[in-house]
């Protein structure tokens, strides 16, 4: 059985939109517009949200949902 990718806030936003493009939504809602940007391929989830004003716990929130998604596929 194929294991659900398990995304952390130190992976790169620029590979997992590529990768993931469906998360690129959540990032949004987030208020990481850095998502549609090419300068996202040099940050990591962590950096980009605390570059816009999140804290530890909204970033934990924000990964929390990205891999909620990807684990059921929404």
């Amino acid at each position: 059985m194929k294991k659900k990718p398990r995304i952390t806030k130190e992976d790169n936003i620029g590979e997992l939109v590529t990768k993931y493009p469906r998360i690129i939504e959540i990032l949004l809602d987030y208020g990481l517009h850095c998502a549609m940007c090419p300068l996202s391929s040099a940050d990591t989830i962590e950096h980009g949200a605390k570059l816009h004003g999140l804290e530890d716990e909204e970033i934990r929130e924000l990964v929390d949902r990205i891999n909620e998604v990807l684990k059921h596929g929404e």
